[in-house]
């Protein structure tokens, strides 16, 4: 799909984390994420929400933190066998496109971790059109810490400065990225945080996407709404489908690609599943056709 056909949206969702309300509660995260009916029910939620839009979305795509478990732990299969069967009541029209985060592949990934995830979710960094319209999804736990699979880190740098270089030749409407751990929460600048990637390797990361021309870089992680701009490169932080960390509301983002530009807006479960898309975003679709 290199060639522009007209606007489009899709769904952005992060954090499903099944397994991590009931730590959280219990002020357990290590090992409390023994109970998760609360996060299916919310993922069931979110499945009907987006099968219920109308016209569909061109894709739904997970910012990562698919499951609380991490890496060998007791529950994390079991999480993942139970995300796997709520998210097979997906419309069959409507891809799936997941990311991986901390918590799916661990905080210091290895060559094994990541082989089991991508046995398990597909690749963890790949590309694909839509509509004239460039998307890579990014492995951020190798900017994160790569110490234990630098060459991992090293595959995903070539490999990204290549598919910049194929966007430039095929002259796209945009290029997007998905990620699960921000840039930045609020300004380029911020110090480093558990929750955004290192000012070390983030300066040179915004600066290659802001040369690329990409429009947005779309990650959640935070289980909070945020975000910022860098020069004319817009981070969007969207809060979690599961656990909320601060006072948004469990919830999915509707993003908006016309040719001119990126627009979105977060809903909670209830409003999308209810109301569906405003009539300000439906407009706009149906715009240049």
């Amino acid at each position: 799909e290199y060639q522009w056909k007209g606007p489009f949206y899709f769904i952005q969702g992060a954090d499903p984390q099944f397994g991590l309300m009931k730590a959280w509660t219990h002020g357990d995260t290590e090992n409390g994420d023994d109970e998760w009916g609360e996060e299916i029910k919310l993922a069931e939620q979110a499945v009907q929400a987006v099968n219920k839009l109308n016209p569909k979305p061109k894709f739904f795509v997970l910012c990562g933190d698919l499951v609380h478990g991490m890496p060998g732990t007791r529950w994390k299969k079991n999480q993942e066998q139970d995300l796997k069967d709520v998210l097979k009541n997906t419309d069959q029209d409507i891809p799936l496109v997941f990311v991986s985060g901390n918590h799916d592949i661990g905080n210091t990934p290895t060559s094994e971790t990541i082989g089991d995830y991508c046995k398990n979710w597909g690749d963890d960094y790949f590309s694909f059109w839509v509509g004239g319209v460039f998307f890579l999804v990014l492995n951020s736990q190798l900017y994160y810490d790569s110490s234990k699979c630098p060459e991992l880190r090293q595959a995903q740098d070539a490999w990204l400065d290549e598919q910049l270089a194929v966007a430039a030749k095929q002259k796209c409407k945009h290029i997007i990225v998905f990620q699960h751990i921000p840039l930045f929460l609020s300004k380029p600048d911020e110090d480093d945080d558990y929750f955004n990637l290192g000012k070390s390797v983030r300066q040179a990361i915004m600066e290659k996407f802001h040369k690329a021309g990409v429009s947005a870089v779309f990650s959640g992680h935070y289980h909070r709404n945020a975000g910022g701009f860098y020069k004319g490169l817009e981070m969007v932080v969207s809060s979690a489908i599961g656990c909320q960390l601060g006072q948004d509301t469990h919830g999915l983002r509707v993003v908006v690609v016309t040719e001119e530009k990126v627009v979105h807006k977060y809903y909670s479960l209830i409003d999308l599943g209810s109301r569906g898309l405003e009539k300000e975003l439906l407009d706009m679709l149906a715009e240049q056709k």
